[in-house]
């Protein structure tokens, strides 16, 4: 037997060993050949500091409305707008061109340049961060196109993800010229719009990562899979929603709870005043901030459901943890979300209110992501074979 042995390594001298028959144990646990195992540590590792980017951009954003600076720079300088001011004449350019708009007119005519300064800073780093998230997602992506890194449909998902972000630069811009001319605050349609699209590329990398771990899925009963989408959808309405609620400063009035406007429920004459009815949905004030607590009582129950749900069905222990996860942010955001109103929206308790309303999204994404379907997607998503391997 030795003597066959040795014929057969004495044959196979000089010939290339094919990487495909090697595994790690990790990559056997994970279903990825050990050859593809770094650069899917590298793509994940990548796409999860851009989720973290986004995420800290959400929050200045936040910010920047909570301390009305997103107006503060009236110029779209897409490459030389990354430098601020660097001399007295510049600041005064740019403190000049603010007084135009109606914003310094009505609400901070006799401003100072100091004063000036802090708001411009504000809204200059949240589009320095938009300029740096664009950089730190193209460099890499195209060093692993060039590699051949990602397979074909994670690939097309990546090119998806580029392009909503290109896309966001221009809806961002979009949203600050709505207040440049005939209004003080930024139209809150173009708010919503902005915050959603930013949530929406956040949640396609979170899944996306989530989706080149390997992980097998859950099995669960089908409720369990559609009260988890409808979490994620709920939970989009709300961000939705809640943006309305921002724009229209709709948060620093009605700040009672559980009533509001005098009752649990207003009344039909306050809700609808306006014509046509359906601009009520998005321009009255008690309308929409009626309509976000509705849907945060919606979202509490449908969590707290689905968790009860997942305990008593024996679903796996990652559904069931996934489901109390969610069922215990959601409640927590909920609260802080009154805490938020009662006290009229100090800017602490409103970024933390936006903080935890990320880790809601995160969450459900995660929950969903894990009890839905994934035939014939994991071959497609999963990181190709770098083209320099030989064999």
């Amino acid at each position: 037997m030795r003597l066959a042995a040795s014929a057969r390594l004495a044959r196979g001298k000089g010939r290339t060993i094919r990487c495909a028959r090697i595994h790690s144990s990790a990559a056997l646990m994970t279903g990825i050949p050990a050859y593809q195992a770094p650069y899917d540590r590298l793509v994940r590792g990548w796409l999860i500091s851009i989720a973290a980017l986004i995420a800290v951009m959400v929050l200045v954003g936040g910010a920047t409305r909570l301390t009305e600076s997103g107006l503060s720079i009236v110029e779209w300088k897409p490459v030389t707008g990354a430098l601020p001011p660097l001399s007295q004449e510049q600041w005064t350019q740019a403190f000049d061109a603010y007084k135009t708009i109606p914003q310094y007119r009505q609400l901070n005519a006799g401003m100072s340049l100091d004063e000036f300064k802090t708001i411009f800073w504000w809204e200059w780093s949240h589009r320095l961060l938009g300029r740096v998230i664009g950089m730190a997602y193209l460099l890499p992506f195209l060093w692993f196109l060039w590699r051949g890194v990602p397979g074909a449909g994670l690939r097309r998902r990546l090119w998806l993800i580029f392009g909503l972000g290109a896309l966001q630069g221009a809806v961002g811009w979009w949203m600050v010229a709505s207040g440049l001319s005939q209004r003080v605050e930024v139209s809150q349609y173009r708010l919503a719009t902005h915050l959603v699209l930013a949530l929406l590329i956040f949640a396609g990398i979170v899944w996306t990562v989530r989706r080149l771990s390997g992980r097998a899925r859950s099995a669960a009963a089908s409720r369990l899979r559609v009260t988890s989408v409808a979490l994620l959808l709920l939970t989009f309405l709300q961000l939705y929603l809640g943006a309305l609620v921002a724009g229209l400063r709709a948060g620093k009035i009605y700040n009672t709870w559980p009533d509001i406007d005098g009752g649990l429920i207003p009344s039909a004459a306050r809700l609808f005043f306006e014509t046509p009815w359906w601009r009520n949905l998005f321009d009255n004030t008690l309308t929409v901030q009626f309509e976000h607590r509705m849907v945060g009582y919606a979202l509490v129950a449908t969590a707290v459901l689905h968790a009860l749900d997942a305990a008593r069905s024996r679903a796996e222990r990652s559904t069931v943890n996934g489901a109390l996860w969610l069922a215990a942010v959601v409640i927590l955001q909920a609260t802080l979300g009154i805490v938020t109103l009662l006290n009229q929206v100090p800017m602490d308790l409103a970024l933390a209110h936006q903080a935890v309303a990320i880790a809601v999204l995160t969450l459900a994404v995660f929950q969903a992501e894990r009890l839905a379907g994934r035939q014939g997607e994991q071959a497609a998503q999963k990181v190709a074979r770098p083209v320099t391997q030989t064999g």
